[in-house]
């Protein structure tokens, strides 16, 4: 398929509140042209496809005999992502998927490996990467303005989703800070503690306090439950030289040092615009994008790592 192209033509599978979503950021962005949409529910795609003037579909497969699509991005139930998005991979598409991006790893190798094959972009979405608290939080430390890591803690807290039925919280929730954590720390934890446990829900896990271990002594902590009354998505890192806390939804900074507290302020931006003008670009220009296969693979391989000490009660070695 054509790489260099003026705009790139995308489909949109799943037309759920996050698919919807997709579809609203994607006809906003200058590069992209929305063609198709799909959903198992014939009242949902026709419904999105009316609003925006395109073609609505029941069935994926038959949507990707189209020729002029180019990429789709991927918003199903977390147990459909890898069928889909091999289905789209091996039709010769760029793929977008959203986290936690398979049911297992194995699911997750079969991607990565059909998108190599056929030299086509998989993009994994994790969308704090593309916070603009984030960024800014990434290039201090990476520019030494904190000292050396010591620690990091993430709060990702609140009520239960009635969208979720088929995973729990650890892979739908708090994989976005396991991805964070390796981001943050710039390498991967060497194992993980877990504990968790479902006060509501009787098939999945819906709360979970995750442990990483980092090489020289370094720890992250994350706690992830859809429990509390209210929505919390906050980071703390913990430097040799300053604290830095994130709101992630204000994209608000507090940076703590001896003797002062600043509060930086910039223009609120909205994540998942970036992350898939991102991808459009990506795929446009024929480079590997900020988050691949591969970590969204380490990420699902932690999360997996995390059940099975909560299962267990053991420390489990990565």
């Amino acid at each position: 398929m054509d790489q260099v192209k003026d705009k790139l033509k995308v489909a949109v599978i799943g037309m759920g509140f996050w698919g919807r979503n997709h579809l609203r950021v994607l006809d906003e962005i200058m590069d992209a042209e929305v063609v198709a949409v799909c959903d198992i529910n014939p009242e949902r795609a026709r419904f999105a496809a009316e609003k925006y003037g395109i073609k609505a579909y029941v069935n994926s497969g038959r949507m990707l005999r189209r020729e002029d699509i180019d990429a789709v991005t991927i918003c199903v139930w977390s147990t459909n992502l890898a069928s889909e998005a091999l289905k789209a991979l091996r039709s010769g598409r760029h793929v977008f998927v959203e986290k936690p991006m398979a049911s297992t790893t194995r699911e997750a190798k079969r991607m990565m490996r059909v998108a190599e094959e056929r030299k086509l972009i998989l993009e994994v979405g994790f969308i704090e990467r593309f916070n603009p608290g984030v960024r800014r939080l990434k290039e201090m430390i990476d520019g030494g303005e904190i000292g050396s890591i010591v620690s990091a803690m993430a709060r990702r807290v609140s009520r239960w989703p009635e969208r979720i039925g088929d995973v729990g919280v650890i892979k739908d929730t708090a994989i976005h800070d396991i991805d964070m954590m390796r981001y943050i720390f710039g390498e991967d934890p060497v194992a993980v503690y877990a504990k968790a446990g479902s006060l509501r829900h009787r098939r999945f896990e819906d709360y979970a306090q995750i442990m990483l271990a980092f090489g020289g002594g370094r720890t992250a902590f994350i706690e992830a439950n859809w429990l509390t009354p209210y929505k919390v998505r906050r980071l703390i890192i913990t430097g040799s030289n300053a604290i830095l806390t994130l709101d992630y939804i204000t994209q608000e900074m507090t940076i703590e040092t001896e003797g002062q507290t600043l509060t930086p302020r910039e223009e609120w931006r909205e994540p998942l615009k970036l992350e898939l003008q991102h991808f459009v670009r990506c795929v446009l220009e024929g480079r590997e994008p900020l988050v691949t296969g591969l970590d969204g693979l380490k990420a699902l391989t932690i999360a997996e790592a995390a059940l099975r000490s909560a299962e267990r009660g053991i420390v489990v070695r990565l």
